[in-house]
């Protein structure tokens, strides 16, 4: 894929900085897309062919061979081997990043994460299936419409519960101390109309050296929350920055539009799921007798897999938009053209970021805007209160 030179904002940036974010980018990227073919291809080959359905025979005749046992076992199985697929390149990944300095942690808190994040997509993932099936099982014609109104509710609830009970399971939070940059950031929430319960400091020191903040959590729940690595190498004004892009997510609702759009698309896709479900070519092809059969499992889960992997590049385009008008939010509600263009760069150089990745890898892949175009952006947006 070509590099093409952008045409704004070139000078923000040294020639080393360029370089060296798009080596990263250059080294780290085809193994992380690697990983998502892998994943994609074992999902195919589980799914589209009767190896799926084996392994789901096979695996619940360890417990038995009952129903209950073959959606579990083989539900565990997929989740497992989905996992193993792409841990080779997981830590290929984490290597690269290594060598450019933005690992901090040691590769076995990396395999207590891996761990860490397998026990929770087998406790989420696990009762789902059997619920589904046993759904399936109960109305195999009709199972549909409770399924699209239970995978509207699961999305809503997972997203309320994220930064309450997943979030915690991953990061340590403390409150930020009182001082000018907690007023600061209180202040900024205040004078934009957004009630903010607190602001906490989350440990990434312990993972990595990039920088980060956002706001998460909803009404009662919501708190702006820093990376102890922006506090410990940006400014002050800088953070306020960060902060302002991220409230203007709450400003525009993006997380409750984003979560009601999850809501509606989850509803959407359970149907679709269904109808190919039910599809005979593809259940011969994979093994399965009927929707409600157990060995239906990997057949459903590729088609959901190839799905998100479909609708990757409109996700994407959507994120960049609302990215780009909280970007905006930023510099209205501060002001502050000149140090929003700072914390850019800073940012960029932090995370070892490619400031003009190629274009169709961004039209692709990215949820954010690349660092020249938030730069432009923010000058044309300067440029336009001075006409």
């Amino acid at each position: 894929m070509a590099d093409t030179p952008s045409p704004v904002a070139s000078g923000d940036f040294t020639p080393q900085e360029v370089a060296r974010g798009r080596a990263l980018r250059r080294a780290q990227v085809p193994w992380a897309l690697g990983g998502q073919l892998a994943s994609l291809a074992l999902s195919a080959v589980l799914g589209f062919t009767a190896a799926g359905a084996g392994l789901v025979t096979a695996v619940g005749g360890w417990f038995g061979g009952s129903w209950a046992a073959e959606v579990l076992a083989g539900s565990a199985a997929l989740v497992l081997l989905g996992q193993a697929v792409t841990l080779p390149f997981a830590a290929r990944v984490r290597t690269v990043r290594a060598r450019f300095g933005l690992v901090t942690q040691g590769w076995a808190g990396w395999a207590v994460d891996v761990l860490r994040s397998a026990a929770l997509s087998l406790g989420l993932f696990l009762p789902l299936a059997l619920g589904l099936y046993a759904l399936i099982g109960h109305s195999p014609h009709r199972w549909w419409l409770p399924g699209a109104l239970a995978a509207a509710l699961l999305t809503v609830a997972l997203s309320f519960l994220h930064p309450l009970v997943f979030e915690p399971l991953f990061n340590r939070f403390s409150p930020m101390p009182d001082g000018e940059l907690r007023t600061a950031l209180l202040e900024l929430a205040r004078r934009d109309g957004i009630a903010v319960r607190d602001v906490l400091v989350a440990d990434a020191s312990r993972r990595t050296t990039a920088l980060n903040a956002y706001v998460s959590g909803f009404g009662p729940t919501r708190r702006i929350v820093a990376y102890d690595t922006l506090l410990a190498t940006a400014d002050p004004r800088e953070v306020e920055l960060v902060a302002a892009h991220e409230l203007g997510h709450v400003k525009h609702r993006d997380v409750a539009t984003g979560t009601v759009l999850g809501a509606i698309g989850a509803a959407v896709v359970v149907p679709v799921l269904a109808a190919l479900l039910a599809w005979r070519p593809l259940l011969d092809a994979a093994g399965a007798a009927h929707p409600q059969d157990p060995r239906s499992l990997p057949l459903l889960a590729a088609l959901a897999a190839l799905l998100g992997a479909v609708s990757t590049p409109v996700q994407c385009a959507v994120s960049r938009r609302i990215e780009t008008r909280a970007d905006r939010h930023a510099l209205e509600l501060t002001g502050d053209a000149e140090q929003f263009i700072a914390m850019q760069h800073r940012l960029a150089v932090a995370n070892v970021s490619d400031p003009n990745p190629p274009r169709a890898l961004e039209l692709l892949l990215a949820t954010h805007p690349s660092a020249t175009r938030r730069i432009a952006a923010a000058r044309n947006w300067q440029a336009a209160q001075g006409s």
